[in-house]
């Protein structure tokens, strides 16, 4: 006979004086975060509550990124930490999951150094939880899930959201396209796309909910619908997207510029409820490395892709990914990079020193640039970065943005992005974070903007 896990481990749970607390932490990219909200979703099913505080704890589960080693190195510390918590709470259940979960070599490390943990779970297995955490609490033995499942999306289960406002929906999984330095297509398996009916469904409620804002998440949302019995792609699901009704703005994370068609940019340009800003990574400018990296697009082509986006959308904002320091890359391929930097002129730009990836096709080439010169590469593509956002930003100066408050900053201002996802600055109330105000711009930074209310 099928166990219903969910309902077997509330029965365990309601034997218990108090209902147990669990704690989960995501690290890494939006999709873990929205990974993490659904695994809390999971825990509140089997009778838990939520709690912040690891202390206070009964299940503490810590949702990994995989990306870059010293993530991983960051994560092995904050587990050997949880050992002393442990030793003083014995009936703590500690699960690690998420894209190092998914590395067979994580189980085995833990098993060997980290005895204290409990559960270790792949991104295949989230949905396998209540089962993980029954066998866990009645096995009293170290269980581990790191199967593949390429057919399944991570569908049907509800999440406890960190804030009611804004919210990650994502609408396809995996990654087809084994960029030669990320780990990703390894950790989380071949491309899955769910139906636009499931992600028209969900956004639907979160707006009915009173959520202002929905950032749309995958490895490569412009691939999505490859596999689908439907015929569809990304632009048509962000056209039926536009076309729901309520208040709410629309962002995706992240495109990649092989896929990113004319089509693509006409629909954000003719869009009424999508950000009329673009994450276009670049990741080198040189064609040589690019190459090196398998991306698959070349630096022209990106510049074109660029010119025709600016040409429908002229007050368009992009931002980019940029690695500096990928294996044996010269000053002229950096220099290349630069170049593309200074024509584009980014808003924002997400730049990182080559973190080699065991694993990969890059991690396997012997590298013969200086950790020194790459640090000083790095240095000075920041120094341009800040003298062209100090520039370019002044083109906001009486500009009138829509801004979803989301924080304060120092004493005195709220801050929010606006559509073109530009921190923006405001001297106001806190009890304005969660809305959605209009701003005029009166000032600008290289990093942001300041505003007064409308």
């Amino acid at each position: 006979m099928e166990i219903n896990y969910i309902q077997a481990v509330r029965d365990i749970f309601a034997k218990r004086e108090a209902p147990p607390l669990c704690c989960v932490h995501s690290y890494g990219c939006q999709q873990n975060v929205s990974d993490g909200e659904k695994l809390k979703g999971q825990l509140c099913l089997m009778g838990c509550g939520v709690t912040d505080d690891m202390t206070a704890a009964d299940i503490i589960i810590l949702n990994t990124c995989a990306v870059r080693e010293n993530a991983e190195l960051k994560v092995y510390g904050n587990i050997g930490e949880l050992k002393r918590l442990k030793e003083q709470k014995p009936d703590m259940l500690i699960a690690v999951g998420g894209c190092m979960g998914q590395e067979p070599k994580t189980a085995e490390k833990i098993k060997k150094s980290y005895r204290h943990v409990d559960i270790v779970f792949g991104t295949f297995a989230a949905k396998e939880l209540p089962r993980l955490i029954y066998e866990a609490l009645t096995k009293k033995e170290f269980i581990v899930d790191t199967a593949e499942r390429n057919t399944e999306c991570f569908e049907d289960i509800p999440a406890v959201r960190s804030e009611k406002y804004k919210a990650g929906v994502s609408i396809m999984y995996g990654c087809n396209n084994f960029c030669s330095y990320c780990i990703v297509p390894y950790v989380r398996g071949r491309e899955r796309s769910r139906s636009p009916e499931k992600i028209i469904e969900e956004i639907k409620r979160l707006v009915s909910d009173g959520c202002k804002e929905i950032m749309l998440l995958g490895q490569n949302v412009n691939s999505y619908g490859r596999g689908l019995e439907e015929k569809i792609d990304f632009p048509e699901l962000l056209r039926r997207i536009d076309n729901i009704d309520g208040d709410f703005r629309v962002r995706f994370m992240s495109p990649h510029p092989k896929d990113a068609t004319r089509e693509f940019f006409d629909v954000i340009a003719e869009s009424k409820k999508i950000c009329k800003s673009v994450h276009l990574p670049l990741q080198s400018g040189s064609d040589r490395i690019l190459k090196e990296m398998n991306r698959r697009y070349t630096a022209e082509q990106y510049m074109d892709m660029v010119e025709y986006a600016r040409k429908v959308m002229p007050g368009l904002s992009i931002s980019t990914d940029i690695i500096v320091g990928f294996p044996n890359e010269t000053y002229e391929d950096f220099s290349r990079t630069l170049d593309i930097v200074k024509a584009v002129k980014y808003d924002n730009i997400f730049s990182f020193i080559y973190s080699k990836r065991t694993g990969t096709k890059a991690a396997e080439i012997i590298d013969h640039t200086s950790e020194e010169d790459k640090g000083e590469r790095f240095r000075e593509l920041l120094a341009v970065q800040r003298e062209i956002s100090e520039e370019h930003y002044k083109r906001f100066l009486g500009a009138e943005f829509d801004v979803l408050f989301d924080g304060t900053y120092k004493e005195e201002f709220i801050s929010g992005k606006s559509g073109e996802f530009i921190i923006t600055l405001v001297k106001g109330s806190p009890e304005l974070i969660g809305t959605m105000r209009k701003v005029r711009v009166t000032k600008t930074h290289n990093w942001a903007v300041e505003g007064e209310l409308i």
